[in-house]
């Protein structure tokens, strides 16, 4: 499939569902759902450009993605250095990984008591809560995929006189990246969840903070405009982790998304005629091993 017929189908699927949305809230469908309590489509677009002419609107929309970038890059580090570090040292797996493993069961919004008790201000106990949502899938993504790396890799290098640090930088590092990334890609997602929900509680301004605020209102067009804004940063963050990920691993080899997009080319390949060397080739195969 060629890839604008893809981006028609993803924009074609964008439009049905937004369609779907206007007639059911139009014609205040209630079959066990109620759709009539919903805003229509075209409600909510007028309030989306009411708010996109504001001040209040681009304010909360950069301290919500200074806190998920700044949250979110120091759960890349930590999580990174330290999953490579439990993953390569008995040590520190025995010192950090009970610790790791008791707290990694807590829901990050349930630290926002914690937050609120340990730092002098909310703005860092956002961060806080946003860095520990996105820490635990790098970490559990960077650890399994330093110990799925074969052995044979860094026996290699030793072999040639690459010492730790060699190993590290280039065997441990690149093996693992697919593996990183998968993670980064988790934990970015994961972070906006946490971080829209810890501004609902304890913060002042911000995406989440201003959805909220609309919703004690019961102005509902601008409830879903906070909705769709957290949908669409979601989403353009995520696919520049993904992108990001895509450059630093190009050295690997790419599969295509469906088996039915290489059933043309296996197909074409065994109905090809055969060459003169293919020929020759199969005319040299002894009687006795031709199937």
């Amino acid at each position: 499939m060629s890839r604008y017929r893809r981006y028609v189908l993803r924009v074609a699927s964008l439009a049905a569902a937004l369609g779907l949305w206007q007639l059911l809230t139009g014609l205040n469908v209630d079959v066990w759902l109620r759709f009539s309590q919903f805003p229509t489509v075209t409600e909510v677009a007028r309030a989306f450009a009411g708010r996109l002419s504001g001040v209040d609107y681009w304010t909360d929309l950069t301290d919500s993605l200074t806190r998920i970038l700044t949250g979110f890059l120091l759960a890349a580090v930590l999580g990174v250095a330290i999953g490579v570090l439990v993953a390569r040292s008995r040590v520190a797996e025995d010192l950090l990984g009970p610790l790791l493993e008791v707290v990694r069961p807590i829901p990050a919004i349930a630290l926002v008591p914690v937050a609120i008790l340990l730092f002098p201000s909310n703005e860092q106990g956002i961060v806080f809560i946003t860095c520990t949502a996105a820490f635990f899938p790098v970490l559990v993504s960077t650890r399994h995929a330093v110990r799925a790396l074969t052995p044979v890799w860094e026996e290699a290098v030793r072999t040639m006189g690459g010492g730790r640090w060699r190993v590290l930088g280039s065997v441990v590092l690149p093996g693992a990246l697919p593996g990183i990334f998968g993670g980064l890609s988790v934990g970015i997602g994961v972070s906006w969840i946490c971080v829209i929900s810890a501004e609902m509680i304890s913060g002042q301004y911000g995406v989440g903070y201003r959805t909220w605020q609309d919703y004690t209102v019961v102005d509902y067009p601008d409830v879903f405009v906070g909705m769709v804004t957290i949908g669409v940063l979601g989403w353009v963050t995520s696919t520049a982790v993904e992108l990001l990920g895509r450059r630093l691993t190009r050295w690997l080899p790419r599969t295509s998304h469906t088996a039915a997009d290489r059933v043309p080319r296996e197909r074409s390949a065994a109905s090809a005629p055969l060459t003169r060397n293919t020929r020759t080739a199969v005319a040299e195969v002894p009687d006795d091993q031709l199937v």
